[in-house]
């Protein structure tokens, strides 16, 4: 069988787009040049069409692209992956910064969360996801038709968001934008945003209407994910996005912790709630031993999620895959 090229990832676009441009320079020849807006040279072709460099959406996305899958990368490394000047990169990604998709710290850019900062919804959405998706599995298993249920900004919350259909009707609560649009239009389904101010970082709401919205509110249940979990404490890098957290654990008859074994690692700077403020926890496999003890000394409830594997594993991928996609 022959070997087909792999045109799909961001370097091959931007080598592929250069390699045109390339050819494309050496016919004009350099005394026909101009320089664009972007600071690319780009070829005066005298109305013919001829391909020049990526357009900024497309180099943009490309940049997303490549920071998403690998975590963190050097500023340098990206300069080199396309054919513009250092000045339009770091433009570039000031206006990603902007957008809460990006940040930028020491000549280097990252997707990954710290103790300050949140990783976007777009980096988080790509991660553990297994393991997300067994713990949505087992809190399906405590959802009952027609309760009124309550999920944050978790991307895990948002992998339960996908099952939910299955035991309308049910009413969901949420200020993710990411759950409302999983879920708008779904037979069975009563859908109420909280509303409130639109925080892009994650996909969601916050601020005063929100809080209000909750606090007129009671509900059955609520899932609740955190960033961080240090000394039985569950933090969260952003204090507006605690108080909404909080708020949603008050109006909350049963209040379930989800949290993947990556959260008892990381740190974050705002205490949120502790854990012995929930009725139960829901940890995957790969939790250790010292971190279920750490839960069940809060004499909290502890579920372990089994992992699927081989078959059903690669079809949750398949199906998250395309999900994303759409």
């Amino acid at each position: 069988m022959d070997n087909v090229e792999d045109n799909s990832s961001p370097a091959a676009l931007v080598e592929g787009r250069t390699r045109d441009r390339n050819q494309t320079d050496a016919m004009v020849g350099k005394d026909q040049m101009d320089v664009s807006l972007t600071g690319a040279a780009t070829p005066v072709t005298h109305g013919q069409d001829h391909a020049g460099p990526l357009r900024l959406e497309e180099r943009q996305d490309a940049i997303v692209e490549l920071v998403l899958s690998a975590g963190s990368i050097r500023i340098d490394d990206i300069v080199e992956q396309f054919s513009v000047s250092r000045m339009t990169i770091h433009r570039d990604l000031d206006a990603l910064e902007a957008r809460g998709i990006l940040r930028k710290s020491r000549g280097t850019v990252t997707a990954v969360a710290s103790s300050l900062f949140e990783a976007s919804t777009d980096y988080r959405i790509r991660q553990s996801i297994v393991e997300k998706q067994a713990i949505a599995r087992a809190a399906f298993d405590l959802v009952e038709p027609g309760q009124a249920i309550v999920l944050d900004d978790s991307t895990t919350g948002l992998q339960l968001a996908k099952l939910l259909v299955q035991k309308a009707p049910l009413t969901v609560i949420t200020n993710f934008n990411r759950v409302i649009t999983e879920l708008k239009g779904k037979p069975g389904i009563s859908l109420l945003s909280t509303g409130g101010e639109y925080y892009e970082l994650c996909d969601a709401y916050k601020g005063p209407i929100a809080l209000n919205a909750l606090g007129q509110l009671r509900t059955d249940i609520y899932f609740m994910s955190t960033p961080a979990i240090t000394g039985g404490i569950c933090y969260h890098q952003h204090p507006e996005l605690v108080l909404i957290k909080q708020a949603m654990l008050k109006c909350a008859e049963k209040k379930v912790l989800i949290a993947d074994h990556t959260k008892f690692r990381k740190r974050a700077l705002h205490a949120m709630c502790t854990i012995s403020d929930f009725d139960l926890a829901i940890v995957d496999s790969g939790t250790s031993p010292e971190e279920l003890g750490m839960l069940k000394r809060a004499d909290l409830e502890v579920k372990v999620a089994p992992l699927r594997t081989g078959l059903h594993r690669r079809a949750d991928l398949m199906i998250d895959s395309e999900t994303r996609d759409h």
